[in-house]
């Protein structure tokens, strides 16, 4: 019975936090079918509905979301007494689960996590982006990653990149028809392509430098994307103009392919920084991946 149990109430979080019984089978590795399936034999054995199922989308009841808040911390305790066994005979194994924007995990973290990825191949870890301000503890992540001033006070933040700064560009063609902007305020008469923020639901207002003093700037264009691949593949077309980190056009600008403008007035942000919560008991894995990501200035 208590085995059976565990193995359902394992499926059932799993399925709360996914919201789909699509994603949480092929995070759990078993058919559709066996998770539904297990999930109304745990339902028929509480004698409760845990959880309301439509076409489109899965949600907790509210007996479903009582029981998650019974259960995750004593399934969380567990996992930490396993984790620690396995620390204690050397072993750097384990999974982690890290939140951060494209950005972040292209410029930053990824070319740190590849090497530490080939050197502990026990270690799994799943990078979620997302551009939003996302809650790693109630989302349950092991940490995430944002801008220095982006970071609640209660959580433990460690820089693992230098500061940088967001430049506008567009494709040579592009000027050559409509001219070239000579503040960030003449923007508003070119088309410039958006970035749409999921947190506010808004689109992204640029942010400029005028003599030390932030500003914002409010533009149009005809085309809004909410990832930057797309924006830049975009500008290259010669659609419009685009504000975006430095080192993602780089070499775009170097090969002539982009141009920029307005440089004097760009805007510059603090580094990346990895964050968890200053609670959190740190597993062998996470340690190492600490370190592996950690700023070293030179």
């Amino acid at each position: 019975m208590l085995r059976e149990n565990f193995t359902d109430l394992t499926y059932f979080i799993v399925v709360a936090r996914e919201q789909s019984f699509t994603r949480a089978a092929a995070r759990l590795g078993v058919s559709q079918s066996a998770l539904s399936h297990a999930i109304r034999g745990l339902e028929e054995r509480l004698n409760m509905r845990l959880l309301t199922r439509t076409t489109r989308s899965v949600s907790t009841t509210e007996a479903g979301e009582r029981l998650i808040k019974s259960i995750t911390p004593l399934i969380d305790d567990l996992e930490s007494v396993l984790q620690s066994l396995n620390d204690e005979q050397g072993r750097i194994v384990g999974n982690l689960r890290i939140t951060l924007g494209e950005h972040a995990l292209r410029s930053t973290v990824l070319p740190k996590a590849l090497p530490f990825i080939a050197k502990y191949p026990e270690v799994n870890i799943e990078f979620v982006t997302d551009n939003s301000l996302t809650n790693i503890v109630s989302e349950r992540f092991d940490a995430g990653v944002r801008l220095g001033d982006q970071i609640e006070k209660d959580m433990i933040a460690i820089r693992i990149g230098p500061d940088w700064r967001m430049i506008a560009v567009a494709a040579p063609e592009y000027f050559a028809k409509w001219g070239k902007p000579d503040t960030p305020y003449a923007l508003q008469q070119h088309n410039c392509i958006n970035m749409r923020l999921p947190t506010l639901g808004g689109l992204y207002q640029w942010e400029f430098l005028d003599q030390g003093k932030e500003i914002r700037v409010r533009v149009e264009g005809q085309l809004t994307f909410n990832n930057l691949p797309s924006r830049i593949d975009a500008a290259l077309a010669g659609l419009g103009v685009i504000y975006v980190p430095e080192d993602s056009v780089a070499e775009l600008v170097a090969q002539g392919k982009l141009e920029c403008v307005l440089e004097e007035w760009s805007a510059h942000f603090t580094g990346y920084h990895l964050y968890y919560p200053s609670r959190k008991q740190h597993t062998a894995a996470f340690s190492k991946f600490i370190d592996a990501v950690r700023y070293h200035p030179s």
